[in-house]
């Protein structure tokens, strides 16, 4: 089985890049199953339900869903190996800028819009820097020029990675991403012993633990303050 890690922005379209890619991969007999993981709630598991793909889904509820995706990607794994799977699709929920799914050695997705505003890709962090491939959606809404200068921005902060421009309505360009996400030769059983590609933050504040209430009595752990200089009192 081989397995692909999809992440990005929330709204950037990464659940229909999913459905209209694993479409082209239908094509060539391919079994394509689904994991999504996201936070609170997500109703893409029925789109993909409809597809008639296999799909599971995780929400992390408190936990941070990159978090919550390390601490069960074996398991998803062993699913997909059970299911017969031929190719793993997880889908990230992509709400920690600081965090970052990929795995070294499984190849990593990163979607991002074109509407999202010029400078994201440079704020977004390792879930674009550390991608091998990065698809850029919602071109049909904005002007070439707009199209050239996201896509160098892209290239700015990830001068390596593969660079795609697919319509996910139309499904224009899933077909070419659909041919980089398989391999006959990369066979996978388990991810056990595998590194992340970029380190998770893991110290804990009180508000990661549950605190609700607001001042430094009730700030504890892995606090940092603000420099706002002498003259703000």
């Amino acid at each position: 089985m081989n397995l692909v890690i999809f992440s990005g922005p929330p709204s950037s379209g990464k659940t229909s890049i999913i459905l209209k890619t694993i479409e082209s991969m239908r094509k060539r007999d391919l079994k394509v199953g689904v994991v999504k993981f996201d936070c609170l709630s997500t109703d893409d598991d029925i789109l993909y339900e409809k597809a008639g793909i296999p799909v599971k889904k995780g929400l992390s509820g408190a936990l941070c869903p990159d978090h919550y995706f390390a601490s069960n990607i074996e398991e998803v794994v062993q699913w997909g190996v059970k299911s017969g799977l031929d190719l793993l699709v997880t889908e990230s929920a992509g709400l920690c800028n600081r965090c970052s799914p990929y795995i070294r050695e499984i190849k990593g997705v990163c979607v991002i819009d074109n509407l999202s505003g010029i400078n994201t890709p440079k704020k977004i962090g390792p879930m674009l820097k550390a991608a091998d491939i990065v698809v850029i959606t919602k071109g049909d809404i904005v002007s070439q020029a707009e199209r050239e200068v996201f896509s160098s921005k892209v290239n700015s902060v990830n001068p390596k990675a593969t660079i795609m421009h697919i319509n996910g309505l139309t499904g224009q360009g899933a077909y070419e991403l659909s041919t980089l996400l398989y391999n006959e030769d990369n066979q996978l059983e388990t991810v056990q012993g595998m590194e992340l590609r970029y380190p998770m933050p893991s110290a804990l504040c009180s508000y990661c633990l549950g605190e609700t209430r607001i001042g430094e009595a009730y700030q504890m752990g892995n606090v940092r303050k603000i420099e706002l200089g002498d003259d703000h009192a």
